[in-house]
């Protein structure tokens, strides 16, 4: 749902209504660093880590806005990026929650603890997802992030100064949880008796991870697909404001 608002932006609004858009750029760039902020802080308390990480998917949506309303080809195409490496890291996170849900019936951080200890393999591949929603370099998740960091440099220094700062906020409540859960002592009976991933989890995660590294350690592939859209975007905009 976040990504196809999030589409919308970028096939209907830009394109149909540019004079509109270039108009409410600044209060939508505001509100979009507004939200990363807020819901990184709202991510930081939740106890349920279903709810944290959909919290963390609306943060990750305001680099998309802000990297659509700077009117930018590297701003747009970070958007883009963003959007799609969303939907890999939000996926493994979400099936990360589920393989421990179908083993313990519980979404609560303060359920857990030491996981690592009983499930090795599923621990390696949350960590590199976790990484990823951390937007760490040669994931996924850190070009678009950068894409739009550096198109919100161009624009003006001190917005993509601010942007970058607020990344900061993505690593702390991705690793807040992860070490809750994964680190530390095993919690309690439950946590001691859990079983690793199956063939099944493990070819899934797998196929996860091969989706974000990809996209990671090399985009050009995923950017030229949609450096000619956006540059026509690009064009159309500014005819309209001749």
């Amino acid at each position: 749902t976040l990504k196809v608002g999030a589409y919308g932006f970028v096939r209907f609004i830009l394109p149909i209504l540019p004079d509109a858009s270039h108009y409410l750029a600044g209060f939508v760039i505001t509100l979009s660093l507004v939200a990363v902020v807020y819901i990184g802080f709202v991510a930081l308390v939740q106890p349920d880590m279903k709810k944290l990480i959909a919290y963390s998917s609306i943060s990750h949506m305001g680099f998309v806005t802000l990297g659509f309303f700077l009117f930018s080809q590297l701003g747009i195409e970070g958007g883009l990026v963003q959007m799609i490496s969303h939907g890999f890291v939000s996926a493994a996170l979400f099936l990360c929650v589920g393989v421990l849900y179908d083993r313990m019936h519980s979404r609560l951080i303060g359920d857990y603890g030491g996981v690592v200890n009983t499930m090795p393999k599923f621990a390696a591949f949350a960590m590199l997802f976790a990484m990823a929603n951390a937007a760490l370099p040669g994931t996924s998740g850190f070009v678009g992030e950068f894409l739009v960091i550096l198109a919100a440099v161009k624009a003006n220094f001190w917005l993509g100064f601010l942007a970058a700062t607020i990344m900061i906020l993505g690593a702390a409540y991705t690793l807040w949880m992860y070490k809750r859960v994964w680190f530390g002592d095993v919690a309690n009976a439950g946590v001691a008796a859990l079983k690793d991933v199956s063939k099944r989890e493990f070819w899934l995660l797998a196929t996860l991870v091969a989706a974000i590294l990809a996209l990671g350690i090399y985009p050009k592939p995923f950017t030229d697909v949609m450096h000619a859209s956006v540059a026509q975007l690009l064009t159309q905009v500014a005819q309209s404001k001749q």
